[in-house]
């Protein structure tokens, strides 16, 4: 099946009250491992690409890879730029067969935002490919997005509706109490997702597509398996599963999830490698983590998400 955008797939999930998992991907073995647990739920998925990743892995071997999925498993996937930070990234996407970028012109004065976001959603339109804009600026660090806590920012529901209808864009990202990383509260600190926002949001803008970046919901067992081989990470508190299964019921059709994934892979690397120090074949210690990443996708698609069967 070839690559698909998130129109269809957006539509369903709206009107069916779940969202689609966007998985951020870097290399073979997390390409698999998702789209195998989305195989096994019969699920659609987003497949999507930092700037970051595209310096690490060559966007060419990106494009091949997650083509080769759609192929092997017949089901609708999308491949989406993550936080594109400018046009000409939008731009290099788009001719190289990306079918959904984001433009993040989040940190830019409003009418600037606009402007940039409507100048990538014009190209895009023009070569079939889809855009996500953001209102609202999210606090941590993914890549080369870092946003001190004090610079965060709710989004503005009042915005919404002008910035959507001068753009052009097809879903808005925004910000109501998620965080990028793996680590998002003070100690003490409890997470709380503004559904108030999203309600007035909601109400702004309805029937439209909204995405959620930053929704990790770490599980706190890798955050052991780390720590007993031989890491050094805190307990990382991540959003709780019912919030962003609420958010997913209301409008939220795309929740994001980059920082799950790593923690799940190194947890199994490290396990792996204590365990077997002999080990030299990367078969032998890249297929544990294949797998928990496997593991992962499929829990959040089932019990978080709600798109099993969805396909």
């Amino acid at each position: 099946m070839p690559l698909v955008t998130t129109k269809e797939m957006f539509k369903k999930a709206y009107e069916g009250g779940y969202a689609i998992g966007a998985f951020n991907v870097n290399n073979m073995e997390i390409v698999q491992g998702i789209t195998r647990a989305a195989k096994k739920l019969n699920a659609p998925v987003i497949l999507q690409c930092s700037a970051g990743a595209r310096k690490y892995a060559s966007h060419d071997y990106l494009v091949a890879m997650v083509k080769a999925a759609a192929e092997e498993t017949g089901l609708p996937i999308a491949l989406h730029l993550d936080h594109g930070p400018d046009f000409e990234t939008c731009k290099s996407c788009i001719d190289g067969g990306f079918t959904s970028v984001m433009i993040d012109g989040s940190s830019l004065p409003y009418e600037e935002n606009i402007a940039l976001t409507k100048k990538v959603v014009d190209y895009a339109h023009e070569h079939g490919c889809v855009v996500e804009g953001e209102l609202g600026t999210l606090a941590g660090v993914e890549d080369d997005v870092q946003v001190d806590s004090d610079a965060a920012s709710y989004t503005r529901p009042e915005e919404v509706f002008d910035f959507v209808s001068r753009t052009g864009v097809d879903s808005l990202a925004i910000a109501i109490g998620t965080s990028h990383g793996a680590y998002k509260f003070k100690p003490g600190q409890k997470p709380q997702l503004r559904f108030d926002i999203l309600k007035a949001v909601e109400e702004k803008l309805p029937g439209f597509p909204i995405v959620l970046h930053g929704a990790s919901s770490v599980n706190q067992e890798h955050i052991k398996l780390i720590n007993k081989f031989g890491g050094e990470m805190p307990d990382a508190i991540g959003i709780p599963e019912e919030m962003l299964r609420k958010a997913a019921s209301m409008a939220v059709c795309k929740i994001n999830v980059d920082s799950d994934i790593r923690i799940a892979m190194t947890a199994a690397l490290r396990k792996h490698l204590t365990e077997n120090p002999t080990h030299f074949d990367p078969r032998q210690y890249l297929t544990p983590a294949r797998n928990l990443i496997e593991e992962v996708v499929a829990h959040k698609i089932e019990v978080v998400f709600g798109s099993k069967d969805k396909a």
